[in-house]
């Protein structure tokens, strides 16, 4: 995709100089982010020369939704009419907010902001200001440069796939890193840049921008695979400096264990390798300490493997009867009896749910019930089903006819053979938040209380849930590169399932939100009970979890405060919930502030 045309400086001086909004923009004071329409914000000029600085590559987009307006310039019913479709690349898919360079893939994080229909409000008060549409290293840095001189605020966005809406906000400068992409170069070994020590492993580096499809997909041709994403459109930048698990995790680790080396824009504008003996703690920052924070990935070197055959099964126990007493007790037991599968080198992912319409026929009665779709690497079919048999048998002969069994089996030659069946289909482009609780196997072998639990997390948020198996043994002994490893939750070497849910709500209704964020934390009261000495999974978490601190990095936050204060003591990079974030504030009309 080619960059947009370059921005007239004509065009340049009325965007920053006027501020659409409906009423007057308080002006900042020195201790506050520069915003439009005030003395602070950067004149025309300066504008024009980022944009000349990047080779044209300053945008100022409009909403993506504005197209659907008719009080908007851009708006147009044919483009209205392919954006508001279901599928076909429309609001609800996850490619239509990575490809633009602002949208985002939950509405409330654009403050509901000009959503695709007439009947909503539209302007561009939700969205960044400009966007620098980056395809090197050297155009991050000139965003980081411009927005620190500027004392702007500067946010980063790559797929725009963020549960917790760091990928936008008001009155700021972008950085879309969605094009910092190029052909991955693979390795035998690999030898760090300023190290004495080979690596004798394959390895691949790797642009940040590059989605999980595309590096999937290169890797296949190779019988290679590495730790991913589900989704198609999460993108390696986000995903990294989260932590990052996948269905392959309990073999291998989480993501950020697998990072052999980092190339890194840090927040005063300095391009910099950090790896075990360079720069080593941003090296340890950068893997599980969180996006936005410390620096702007711009490429990563990954460890790869072979890629596994992969035996496959679908099973779905239901029932009819949405009022079963024994639902939550069977799914209890399921939950208790994860560990075990986990070490006996299962992996997946199971959904629970009390009132959904049946996937498997056009029967229209809504069932109740669990569908866990579960994996072993490089083994027979037979093995998988001699682990889950007496699981089912269990269950029958304890509910004796309650609940229905489905089972679908499948074998896949490789990891992106099953990838590209059952990989993330779910929705985006509505209002909605998430949260989660890693649990190790202790915390899951009393089943009455897992019941209740799991009870509360279901019918307190939409109703529904999802245990990942994802951690296990992989995670627990990954020896991360580097003195003292890396900077994820140290709750995920306990951790067995990372269990999580959602809650959603209509647009641009506050009182809605509101208590959809009360019934979530409400929701998550029993696996925090179950689970006090764990945490929760940053980059698929609440973005109101309690004493977020210690939640998403436990004992390694006081160390990543110290990193974050070292390397950005000016806090040019700044989101919520993020390390070293405690200084500022959003206020209500959108502009940061310190507080």
């Amino acid at each position: 995709m080619s960059p947009p045309n370059l921005l007239s400086t004509v065009l340049l001086f009325l965007l920053s100089t006027v501020v659409s909004v409906g009423k007057e923009t308080p002006s900042p004071t020195p201790k506050c982010k520069a915003i439009p329409g005030t003395p602070a914000w950067p004149s025309a000029a300066a504008w024009t020369h980022l944009n000349e600085s990047t080779g044209g590559r300053l945008l100022q987009p409009s909403p993506p939704g504005a197209v659907c307006h008719p009080g908007q310039p851009t708006y147009n019913a044919s483009e209205c009419a392919a954006v508001v479709a279901a599928g076909g690349g429309g609001w609800a898919t996850y490619e239509f907010h990575s490809a633009d360079p602002v949208s985002v893939d939950w509405n409330q994080w654009a403050n509901d902001t000009c959503l695709p229909g007439e009947a909503y409000p539209c302007s561009p008060r939700g969205y960044p200001v400009f966007v620098v549409n980056a395809s090197t290293a050297a155009h991050v840095q000139a965003g980081l440069q411009f927005a620190r001189k500027n004392n702007i605020r500067v946010i980063v966005k790559s797929s725009g796939h963020d549960y917790l809406g760091r990928s936008v906000a008001p009155f700021s400068l972008s950085i879309w890193v969605h094009h910092l992409k190029s052909t991955p170069k693979t390795h035998t070994s690999f030898r760090p840049s300023g190290c004495n020590v080979e690596i004798n492993s394959t390895a691949v580096t790797v642009a940040a921008g590059t989605q999980m499809e595309e590096l999937y997909s290169f890797l296949d041709k190779l019988n290679q695979t590495t730790i991913g994403g589900g989704g198609k459109t999460v993108s390696l930048g986000g995903y990294l400096t989260g932590g990052g698990h996948g269905l392959l995790s309990p073999t291998h680790g989480l993501a950020a264990d697998n990072v052999l080396e980092m190339e890194v824009v840090t927040p005063t504008g300095k391009i910099v390798i950090a790896n075990e003996c360079t720069n080593t703690d941003l090296f340890f920052a950068m893997r599980g300490g969180g996006g936005s924070t410390f620096g702007i990935l711009t490429s990563t070197t990954l460890l790869t493997f072979p890629t596994p055959h992969l035996t496959s099964t679908i099973t779905a126990l239901y029932t009819p009867n949405l009022s079963s007493p024994n639902l939550f007790p069977m799914l209890a037991y399921i939950l208790s009896q994860l560990p075990s599968l986990s070490d006996a080198g299962v992996s997946g992912y199971a959904s629970f749910f009390t009132n959904m319409t049946s996937p498997l026929s056009s029967d229209p009665t809504p069932l109740a019930g669990i569908g866990l779709s579960l994996v072993l690497q490089d083994s027979p079919p037979s093995s998988l089903s001699n682990l889950l048999n007496p699981i089912l048998e269990h269950i029958n002969t304890t509910y004796p006819e309650e609940f229905a069994v489905v089972q679908i089996p499948a074998d896949y030659d490789s990891f992106y053979g099953w990838y590209q069946v059952n990989y993330d289909q779910s929705s985006a482009g509505r209002d909605m938040v998430v949260g989660s609780r890693l649990l190790g196997r202790e915390h899951v072998v009393d089943t009455s209380k897992v019941a209740e639990a799991l009870r509360e997390m279901a019918l307190g948020g939409s109703g529904s849930g999802i245990m990942h198996v994802v951690a296990g043994r992989g995670v627990r002994e990954a020896v991360p590169r580097g003195e003292g490893g890396d900077a994820v939750c140290p709750a995920w070497r306990r951790a067995y399932v990372h269990i999580a849910n959602s809650v959603s709500w209509e647009p641009l209704n506050a009182t809605a939100r509101t208590e959809a964020m009360s019934r979530l934390n409400k929701s998550l009261r029993g696996v925090r009970e179950l689970a006090p000495d764990m945490g929760a999974y940053m980059n698929e978490a609440n973005p109101e979890e309690p004493n977020w601190q210690t939640q998403f990095w436990g004992s390694n936050y006081n160390k990543l405060l110290r990193i974050k204060r070292s390397i950005d003591p000016e806090d040019v990079l700044w989101c919520n919930p993020c390390v070293g974030n405690e200084r500022w504030k959003e206020n209500e009309d959108g502009q940061l502030c310190r507080v």
